[in-house]
């Protein structure tokens, strides 16, 4: 079969479209033929061996696939060869068929389609797990997303809406501020002099949950804005720079910082994890949250398509779909 292929720690363009094994099928293994293969950020960073994690090379990069299921291990009951079914973990993806654990595939319900699974898989849950478990948000509190035309971003400004929060969006063109908006942002904001129209659109009060994927100067302007009790959620790092956190403005502004590890979540909480899967499956029916489908683009464009993403040229979630798919 075809897949992406790291060969080494690389830049992004020498990722190679090759041949790759076929997945084994294992007592508990479940193969997915791909129909969606959901490309996020954290991959970019992977294959430069810029991320937590460093695994073996090669390797074949991805998270997210949805599709139908292929093959099942002897020990395999809860799904069967024909359904359609979506999947997460560390690597993989980036194929035409992956093999998976079967406490890793999730059942597609009808009216889904497996680009807004994928979608529904790293993007939401991250942003999910953000606003619950880590920022604690309640109804009526302020949220401010960074990097809101992101996937992450647009996820947590619908998952905000979801939770009764009063939404600020801010994102770095106009373009950008109005799909943020189409996506449910109460105020759409832009990066300049940030900290002051912040204390402007919030009365003086501050932010009461701050969401950053951004980082750079955008989380030194965040910070500045925080108020009394709030917490300030560390995503990620888009502008490509960590900043030095001056823990004074913690202390003086009575705020939290607090960090997000969606994936080390998953593993060390899987009940919470699937809990958090059931409530977003149900507001996507609900018609509360709709993931933004930005393209489409073939398997063997991988490169060229996660190079955008990592220059932050996206806007919502890209799909790869291998030659032949649905």
């Amino acid at each position: 079969m075809k897949a992406i292929v790291a060969r080494d720690f690389a830049p992004i363009e020498q990722l190679e479209y090759a041949d790759w094994p076929e997945p084994e099928v294992g007592e508990r293994t479940v193969v997915i033929e791909a129909d969606a293969i959901g490309v996020n950020y954290p991959d970019g960073l992977l294959v430069q061996g810029l991320y937590q994690m460093k695994p073996p090379v090669p390797f074949v990069p991805g998270m997210e696939v949805a599709g139908r299921v292929t093959a099942v291990g002897d020990k395999v009951h809860s799904v069967k060869v024909g359904d359609r079914v979506a999947s997460v973990s560390s690597l993989g993806a980036y194929a035409e068929r992956v093999g998976v654990d079967e406490t890793r595939v999730m059942p597609l319900p009808e009216g889904m389609s497996e680009a807004d699974a994928c979608a529904l898989l790293c993007g939401f849950g991250t942003s999910h797990h953000a606003l619950k478990q880590r920022g604690q948000l309640k109804k009526g509190e302020t949220l401010c997303v960074l990097g809101a035309a992101g996937v992450t971003g647009l996820a947590a400004v619908q998952i905000g809406k979801a939770m009764g929060a009063n939404v600020i969006a801010v994102a770095s063109t106009e373009e950008k501020r109005a799909i943020a908006r189409d996506a449910g942002a109460d105020t759409v904001l832009g990066y300049d002099n940030l900290k002051d129209a912040l204390k402007e659109v919030t009365g003086g009060k501050g932010v009461d949950v701050g969401y950053d994927p951004v980082g750079g100067e955008a989380f030194d302007a965040l910070a500045r804005g925080m108020g009394w009790g709030g917490r300030l959620l560390v995503i990620g790092f888009a502008s490509g720079a960590i900043p030095k956190f001056p823990v004074n403005l913690a202390l003086v502004k009575g705020f939290s910082l607090v960090g997000v590890f969606w994936g080390a979540f998953t593993q060390k909480e899987p009940q919470v994890y699937a809990d958090n899967m059931k409530e977003l499956v149900g507001w996507y029916l609900a018609g509360k949250v709709r993931p933004v489908i930005e393209g489409e683009y073939q398997l063997a464009e991988a490169p060229q398509v996660l190079a955008r993403i990592m220059n932050r040229g996206a806007a919502g979630k890209v799909i790869l779909k291998p030659e032949g798919a649905r």
